[in-house]
């Protein structure tokens, strides 16, 4: 009788231990589609692994939410999944689910913004890249808070968007802040470049970036910049106009065809008139490089007043009006180009 039982129960361990198994064998080998299609799955930050492992399931990569919670559990990978965006396969295994999501930096959306370019055309670019919408940016751009947390003396960031390529984990939902945020964290990063000890502040450093983002629609050359940056400082310095077409284009915005008129240059009404207004305009009209702002901060000194650009990429640089209009005919040959009158 008692080996009866005895065998009875040693069948049943059997049996259930071969259910434990075949169960275990079936989650860790089988996976849910076979062939398998990708998929992107969200993961937000700080959510919890249960929350992860249940979305994973509702997506269709996963069979069995407890069993992933479980292999978590066993491999002491549970605290180590990534928050962002994957791309994953419903033809995976947990485990390889599982190692890619505590591994993998996730996709990767590539935002370049060079040298140059407004506020809204980053706007456009972080659209094109599919990281937010142009309103979403912008209006992260124009966040008193986030503006604040970087000591951006301005009512936006333009300016202090700084040029890159960056590399960014899209995010749920239409958020500008994260990529703002990191264009601001590199203009502050780059800076070290420019002021390794003492940083300017307020509007000391709105003078500076503003500055820095005429020279730079001005000269695509790095040798011309200290150069340029030193003709727009003595002019100011003599109390004369700067008199520079960018910050006109600046504040037409759309209204600009590409053909800037006598009109245009005789508007009184237009902030960015630097042909009718004095003094620096108010506030950068683009995004400033590394090479523009140690311009700015370290500019030639010489006794150029004038420009005018000769055609070929570079500028014939003038010290009286009468060698600037000779210079203007001689390259310009009745186009306006970057004449400085």
């Amino acid at each position: 009788m008692l080996r009866s039982l005895l065998l009875g129960f040693f069948l049943v361990v059997l049996v259930t231990a071969g259910l434990v198994g075949y169960r275990a064998y079936d989650f860790l080998a089988v996976s849910p589609e076979s062939p398998g299609q990708p998929k992107i799955v969200y993961i937000e930050q700080g959510q919890s692994f249960e929350a992860v492992a249940n979305m994973l399931v509702a997506e269709g990569v996963l069979r069995d939410a407890t069993g992933f919670r479980l292999l978590a559990k066993a491999t002491d990978k549970g605290g180590r999944v990534k928050a962002g965006e994957f791309e994953v396969s419903t033809g995976w295994t947990p485990m390889r689910l599982l190692d890619y999501l505590t591994t993998a930096k996730g996709v990767q959306h590539r935002l370049a913004a060079p040298e140059g370019l407004t506020m809204r055309q980053i706007a456009r670019l972080a659209e094109e890249a599919g990281l937010c919408s142009q309103a979403a940016f912008l209006k992260a751009a124009s966040d008193p808070e986030l503006l604040k947390k970087y000591n951006i003396p301005a009512s936006n960031a333009e300016g202090f968007l700084f040029p890159n390529t960056y590399l960014f984990t899209r995010k749920r939902g239409d958020d500008g802040t994260y990529v703002v945020e990191a264009m601001l964290k590199e203009f502050w990063k780059q800076a070290d470049f420019v002021w390794p000890t003492a940083k300017p502040a307020g509007k000391d450093l709105l003078a500076v970036v503003t500055l820095a983002s005429l020279v730079e629609k001005e000269t695509g050359v790095d040798a011309e910049r200290p150069r340029v940056a030193g003709v727009f400082l003595n002019r100011l310095a003599k109390g004369m106009l700067l008199q520079t077409d960018p910050t006109i284009i600046y504040g037409l915005g759309d209204k600009f065809n590409g053909n800037l008129t006598r009109a245009h240059l005789e508007d009184p009404t237009n902030l960015y008139n630097t042909y009718t207004r004095p003094g620096l305009p108010p506030g950068p009209i683009c995004s400033p490089g590394l090479k523009s702002l140690q311009a700015v901060t370290a500019p030639e000194i010489h006794d150029f007043y004038y420009f005018v650009a000769t055609g070929e990429g570079e500028h014939k640089f003038s010290k009286t009006l009468d060698e600037h209009v000779n210079a203007v005919n001689k390259y310009q040959r009745g186009r306006r180009g970057k004449a400085q009158p």
